[in-house]
């Protein structure tokens, strides 16, 4: 039998969401319906997840968009530096573009509203394990508005971003180039003193910890 021929292993999945019901009803549904998706953990909240998720190396994170600890976004924060080959897709009751773009823009893969199928779950699930984008009806358009270049396209308000100042972000954008704290300060005409001052503010703004988080974080935002 040649390798095309072989069945393929299950997809496996790790489920995010902070309530128990749902997760076991999701667990049910996927592995009741095919076998080409394995579940393989769970968690109810940000702490769990990222433990869970480096403990289990899934491929595929279904994540939850709100919980009270702080949400998919934080998930992916904290994970995707450490896991980068896993794929999350978003899977929420929320609908608001300002959700769907706030994961995307934190690394999720996809976003799927808790109306679909479980059949039209375990598809979307195995799609973005093969690297395809996989969004409900309708979630698309605000992906495409929000990174789309073209006058007239409405930017999404991005609340962490919005936390920056003109001048952090103009710092930001060229320490995620790799420039040096001497030569930013030299093309925007400040002291070393206070770009590193700049770079501070925005590390607490962001809650992030070094110079190559800051940088995947611009990089996602489109700042680069």
């Amino acid at each position: 039998m040649s390798d095309d021929q072989r069945p393929r292993e299950p997809v496996t999945v790790f489920l995010v969401d902070d309530h128990a019901l749902f997760r076991a009803g999701a667990r049910t549904e996927l592995e009741s319906l095919s076998d080409e998706v394995r579940v393989v953990g769970e968690a109810g909240s940000v702490a769990e997840a990222v433990a869970g998720i480096a403990r289990a190396r899934p491929q595929v994170v279904l994540l939850d968009v709100h919980m009270p600890d702080g949400g998919g976004a934080e998930v992916l924060r904290r994970v995707r530096p450490e896991l980068p080959d896993v794929v999350f897709l978003a899977l929420s009751v929320s609908d608001a573009a300002e959700d769907v773009i706030a994961v995307i823009r934190a690394g999720a893969r996809g976003y799927v509203t808790k109306t679909i199928s479980s059949r039209e779950l375990v598809r979307a699930v195995i799609r973005v394990a093969d690297g395809d984008a996989v969004f409900s009806p309708r979630l698309a358009g605000f992906v495409l508005d929000a990174f789309a270049d073209r006058p007239g396209s409405a930017p999404i308000s991005d609340p962490e971003l919005d936390l920056l100042t003109p001048r952090e972000r103009d710092v930001l954008r060229l320490l995620a180039r790799g420039y040096a704290y001497k030569e930013i300060a030299s093309e925007l005409f400040i002291s070393v003193k206070t770009v590193e001052t700049h770079v501070s503010s925005v590390l607490r703004k962001t809650q992030l910890s070094n110079r190559y988080e800051l940088s995947r974080w611009a990089s996602d935002r489109r700042l680069v």
